[in-house]
């Protein structure tokens, strides 16, 4: 995964390419930033795509630009920066990588989406930037004198990278297997500082009897086996802790704004399956979620419904946004774009995609466990192919899809003339079926939810 402007990132977003007082000039710009850093990407990767995009956005913009750089500085071989990349054979080279891009408006519902995923959840939820969460830990109630300054909150930075095992294997897992694998870690943890306590309490046996020195002989190769490995269980203790205070962290969240509701109701209005509660009363319930949560419920269900709702219930749904305190310039800019895009008539179609309540972890439900989830339901992913994961399935083995069949083709060898980690997971767990291939997942930018809301209120205000 890779994202192209870190730095100055508004320069690249959403709401600059979208902003309705935009100049070609600074169109120009922007699609000359945005093709400089993917030129960037692939002459690190040492290898020159074939480039597919959809027509009359801003990505077929950048797909033009790309090729022609591209073809640029193949033509010179001698000053070619693919200098690794055999290009007589490999014009006709099976191992070259395809490229797809696809403008943010084709799907403006999974930036929205509450997630249930460890990885998307701790960009949601928590401060999350450039693989390092920053958390606030309160220090505790203590006895302080009547009228003395409260305790300050201690604050802490985790790196999550690929050194970390724990979060190599469960960034993708949804977050009640999370909190379990946190829990059978400790566990396992415990035993093992155990065996090193019993040992060491066996080599200050007394006594000189044959027994206890064969017992001792013994039990030394133990403990020097147990020695050895105490670095290995020493990390292994800092990852359970690291990972116990951002999954506490999370799970606060949960539980406080009750998002395992709002994942559940966003995941069956984008399935259109039967709602057991009306939307109305979700945004009217004063103990769920803040005023943002509601704001995202409220633009995924305008986003995907059919058929957009009449004037009336808008009016009614407005009132019941507005009374739970949410700011209504996000739906202002949603409203032009589905009507400017005519999406009423053919939304993104997202699959059958309900998640299924599994009977809660008995294990986390545990009192001695760290995270009781009481409260929170225990859902389990259903495997689906998000509309960038389908766009990319049919590219990728050549299938017919209405979607893609229009998608322009480009391949700078021949001679002639933004994101979120719950699209990026979901294409993870798309080509894990795909024996020999592999997938790179970039962005111009990359937002959470509110970052993203806050751009779409500045495109809605007049």
């Amino acid at each position: 995964m890779f994202v192209l402007c870190n730095q100055n990132k508004e320069l690249v977003s959403y709401r600059a390419i979208n902003r309705p007082d935009i100049t070609d000039t600074e169109m120009e710009t922007i699609m000359d930033t945005i093709v400089d850093s993917l030129f960037c990407f692939f002459v690190t990767l040492g290898a020159v795509p074939i480039i597919r995009c959809s027509r009359g956005t801003a990505a077929e913009m950048v797909a033009v630009k790309l090729d022609k750089k591209l073809r640029e500085n193949l033509r010179d071989a001698r000053n070619s920066l693919f200098t690794g990349d055999t290009l007589g054979a490999g014009q006709f080279s099976f191992q070259r990588p395809l490229l797809v891009l696809v403008d943010r408006n084709i799907d403006l519902a999974t930036p929205l989406h509450h997630t249930w995923t460890y990885q998307a959840l701790v960009h949601d939820v928590l401060d999350f930037h450039l693989n390092r969460v920053n958390l606030e830990e309160s220090s505790g109630v203590e006895n302080s004198p009547a009228g003395a300054r409260p305790k300050r909150k201690n604050k802490k930075s985790y790196d999550l990278t690929a050194v970390d095992k724990f979060w190599q294997k469960h960034k993708g897992s949804p977050f009640p297997e999370v909190a379990e694998s946190v829990q059978q870690e400790l566990e396992s943890y415990r035993a093992q500082e155990d065996e090193v306590k019993r040992l060491k309490s066996i080599m200050g046996l007394e006594g000189e009897d044959e027994g206890a020195i064969s017992m001792l002989s013994d039990n030394t190769a133990k403990l020097t086996s147990a020695v050895s490995s105490l670095p290995e269980l020493l990390e292994k203790k800092r990852l359970i802790d690291l990972h116990t205070n951002v999954a506490t962290a999370v799970l606060e969240h949960i539980k406080t704004r009750k998002l395992d509701v709002y994942f559940e109701y966003e995941e069956k209005i984008m399935s259109k399956t039967t709602l057991d509660k009306s939307l109305l009363d979700m945004i009217s319930d004063p103990d769920a979620g803040t005023p943002e949560d509601k704001m995202r419920l409220f633009l995924i269900y305008y986003i995907s419904a059919q058929q957009a709702p009449s004037e009336a219930d808008l009016e009614q749904y407005k009132k019941a946004l507005t009374d739970a305190g949410c700011n209504l310039t996000p739906l202002q800019y949603i409203k032009q774009w589905k009507a400017f895009a005519k999406m009423a008539s053919a939304p993104t179609s997202y699959g059958n995609t309900a998640t299924k309540p599994m009977g809660l972890l008995s294990r986390v439900m545990n009192t001695g466990s760290q995270f009781v989830m009481e409260g929170v339901k225990n859902l389990v992913l259903k495997q689906q192919n998000l509309p960038v994961t389908r766009i990319l399935d049919s590219l990728m083995e050549m299938k017919s899809n209405p979607e893609t069949d229009d998608y322009r083709y480009f391949d700078p060898k021949m001679l002639r003339g933004s994101g979120n980690y719950i699209e990026y997971q979901n294409l993870v767990d798309y080509i894990k079926g795909k024996q020999g291939k592999h997938v790179l997942y970039g962005c111009s930018e990359l937002f959470n939810a509110t970052q993203f809301i806050k751009q779409l209120s500045l495109l809605g205000q007049k």
